[in-house]
């Protein structure tokens, strides 16, 4: 394939020369330590989750789609390595098993997972300097969240965006890492981009168990992607735009200019939300709300006598568990995960979502005693804000109240890297101090430029390997 420019007016071309502008500019030592948060939530998802069969499963998936040896590490996998696409697709899985993966509201999606796992995927095979990997990576980022926020509301109550944008993410990671320039990255996000694809049908039809394939078949789609652009094959040039582009085919309604506009503003990897709590991120501000109420009133649910909780509708497109029938659900529950913070006193930790108790009695009497109520008003604040309001009438008569909009751990309130360790720790309660030091040390290396030029390949102790 001859490398011959794609038109300059399209705005995925501009997006493009913009993932290069980009690049060649030095990394600011705010992006230096947002990279480096990113990379450490990575490992505490794909920590959190490596030892659970469905991690398994995906391994053994991974391995029996895309056999042979290699020298990509895998979570939780035996010391020895796999191919990159077999890592890339198992590790994605496994890492958003738990549902503590980072998001973003506009976009509406999981980034990290789709951007930073292809690339550590390839690093040891590619031979990336950290640098090249923390370029790959931040392009990764800019793509999978600038497609989702153009997408928009309407695209992610049928979508799952981690899977459709992602999917175009994960091509631009995997493309910058394998050193593509310009027209063969536009052929590989091209090529992404007409395998992007993730239906909400699931949560319909109960198969909660394989929304952790989305993030996985992203992955894997991207970096195929990516290899096949650099193998001379053609992908779509106005894969986003076109009348047959992901835009009118998959429902889009948000800013278009979310593309390719704004592009002196900071990094989109600035723009993400750390999850604070082990459930579907459209749960949080109710949970953030809650706890508020918990802290501020030292109440528990012996005290409750009723519960109103009022949130925006589309939350409960995703998140509308009634009460759940499995262990899958439990993320997606509002009652449930509210009952839990309250009869623990403002706790709800891995252990809670991964075996719920869900036949306990006072649970769910409980979540019978709470009405979730869908404000339309709270919705046309969605998704740059996520509206939710808690009122609990005490068994003493008292009635008291909390609305947020914002999340713990979004842009506007973000975790320091000390808070991020204790968070690793908490999700990760089976991690011993020698692991955790070993993980913080080489994400914070991150921040250091002196140290650009080393391998990035991650060992396999960093991934839990046994």
């Amino acid at each position: 394939m001859s490398s011959t420019p794609v038109s300059a007016t399209l705005p995925e071309s501009t997006l493009v020369a913009h993932l290069f502008h980009q690049a060649a500019q030095p990394l600011t030592a705010a992006t230096r330590a947002r990279l480096a948060q990113a990379l450490l939530d990575w490992f505490t998802a794909g920590w959190s989750a490596k030892d659970v069969p469905a991690a398994g499963v995906l391994r053994e998936l991974g391995q029996a789609l895309m056999p042979g040896a290699g020298e990509a590490a895998l979570f939780g996998g035996r010391s020895s390595r796999t191919t990159p696409l077999a890592a890339g697709f198992a590790n994605a899985g496994i890492a958003h098993l738990r549902e503590i993966d980072d998001a973003h509201r506009a976009a509406m999606l999981h980034p990290g997972v789709v951007a930073i796992t292809p690339v550590l995927a390839l690093a040891s095979s590619c031979g990336l300097t950290r640098e090249r990997a923390a370029r790959a990576i931040v392009a990764g980022y800019e793509v999978a969240l600038r497609l989702g926020e153009a997408l928009g509301a309407r695209h992610a109550g049928l979508f799952h965006a981690t899977a459709t944008a992602g999917a175009v993410g994960a091509a631009a990671a995997a493309g910058m890492a394998l050193g593509l320039d310009a027209p063969r990255l536009h052929h590989a996000l091209g090529i992404a981009a007409t395998q992007a694809a993730g239906l909400w049908q699931l949560v319909d039809d109960d198969a909660h168990e394989s929304k952790s394939l989305h993030p996985a078949f992203a992955v894997r789609n991207g970096m195929t992607a990516a290899f096949a652009a650099r193998a001379g094959l053609p992908g779509a040039r106005a894969f986003f735009t076109g009348q047959r582009g992901m835009y009118a085919a998959l429902a889009g309604d948000g800013p278009s200019a979310a593309l390719d506009g704004a592009l002196e503003a900071p990094e989109r990897l600035h723009t993400t939300t750390i999850k604070a709590w082990p459930a579907c991120a459209m749960l949080f501000t109710p949970l953030d709300a809650t706890c508020a109420l918990i802290e501020e009133h030292r109440i528990g649910a012996a005290d409750v006598q009723a519960m109103e909780i009022e949130i925006f509708p589309h939350a409960l497109k995703i998140a509308g568990v009634q009460w759940p029938a499995k262990p899958a659900e439990a993320s997606f529950c509002l009652r449930y995960v509210l009952a839990v913070l309250l009869e623990k006193g403002g706790v709800l930790d891995i252990a809670d979502t991964e075996a719920p108790d869900l036949g306990n009695p006072r649970l769910r009497a409980l979540a019978a005693r709470m009405q979730v109520l869908p404000n339309e008003e709270f919705q046309q604040a969605f998704p740059q804000r996520r509206p939710s309001r808690v009122t609990i009438r005490l068994r003493d008569g008292r009635q008291i109240s909390a609305y947020r909009d914002l999340r713990r751990g979004d842009p506007e309130d973000p975790y320091t890297w000390q808070g991020l360790q204790q968070r690793m720790r908490t999700f990760v309660p089976a991690m011993d101090h020698a692991q955790a030091a070993l993980l913080a040390t080489w994400c914070e290396g991150f921040t250091d430029a002196a140290q650009d030029a080393l391998p990035c390949a991650p060992a396999g102790g960093l991934f839990g390997a046994t």
